[in-house]
């Protein structure tokens, strides 16, 4: 075993031993489920985890009604893959009302992410949620623990976190209070794609290089997914070129990168050779005043 292998030979044992100490400790654990890279690797860990048995909880995708459909697509086989069961939640009523990320920026994100996902958790009374967050994405996803308590009303208040000394980590809930639990902590981005080209593991295929329509925004490509739903802008001229996602959001608002990055191994050369964060194609983040930190404290993930 190389030592690039065995250090995720001890992330993976110790991802694998958080999910199985928090659902021992849970009435109804859930895991999030967005499709992406982090989410897709953690539910392959809930796999091992509780192979040859079946995860004993659900996936759960909160839909913002505005996801790329190849990601909806690959969501969809992946569940009826590995056997999951898969529940999807979206804000009817936002939907209804017309919501969308070009006229309504921070304020669609509490609506149809952050309101939603509240909403979703509080009609499946889920005490214990999983989510494949990592502490090297963002500088307020430092300030979690691996468990997280969330107060009534999923409040996040990142001065009242509990010390996890010697890998301990304390699940035991109050009245009202949910636990976000993070295996995958101690991940960084190159761990994710090292360990899915190790594990063979097969990823949405946004991720890979290949032609697609595009308009250039804030010097950012985004990709035209739906046409009809588009709002152009004048000047906006949409061409091909040959690009793939390091993160993967509403695609309205995630820029994709130019890349010729066509399998696992190169995707994970070129990340190694990155001199900008993933988090740059979220074009969204910071918008209309609102920090990731304050999304967070309001109940996002």
């Amino acid at each position: 075993m190389t030592t690039s292998a065995k250090h995720l030979s001890v992330l993976e044992s110790e991802a694998i031993h958080i999910i199985r100490e928090a659902v021992a400790e849970a009435s109804k654990p859930v895991m999030l489920f967005s499709a992406g890279k982090d989410s897709t690797v953690m539910a392959h860990l809930a796999i091992r985890a509780f192979y040859p048995g079946p995860p004993p909880f659900p996936l759960l995708h909160v839909d913002s009604t505005w996801e790329f459909k190849s990601l909806l697509d690959f969501r969809d086989r992946f569940a009826a893959k590995h056997g999951f069961k898969l529940v999807v939640y979206a804000n009817e009523e936002g939907r209804a009302a017309g919501i969308n990320p070009f006229d309504h920026g921070d304020h669609y994100t509490t609506l149809m992410r952050t309101g939603a996902l509240k909403s979703a958790l509080d009609e499946g009374g889920y005490d214990i949620i999983f989510g494949g967050a990592r502490r090297d994405e963002e500088k307020s996803r430092a300030k979690e623990r691996i468990v997280s308590v969330r107060n009534p009303g999923h409040v996040w208040d990142p001065r009242q976190q509990r010390p996890e000394l010697w890998k301990l980590y304390n699940t035991r809930l109050g009245k009202g209070q949910t636990a976000r639990v993070f295996p995958l902590s101690n991940w960084t981005e190159t761990d994710i794609w090292n360990y899915a080209l190790l594990r063979n593991i097969e990823l949405a295929p946004l991720y890979y290089a290949e032609p697609r329509p595009v308009v250039e925004r804030r010097g950012a490509f985004i990709v035209v997914d739906d046409e009809a739903r588009m709002r152009f802008q004048p000047g906006d001229r949409v061409t091909t070129r040959t690009v793939r996602f390091r993160t993967l959001g509403c695609w309205p608002v995630t820029g994709a990168i130019e890349s010729n990055a066509t399998d696992l191994a190169s995707v994970v050369e070129e990340t190694l050779n990155a001199s900008f964060s993933e988090r740059q194609g979220r074009i969204s983040d910071g918008e209309d005043g609102g920090s990731l930190e304050q999304k967070k404290r309001e109940g996002y993930f």
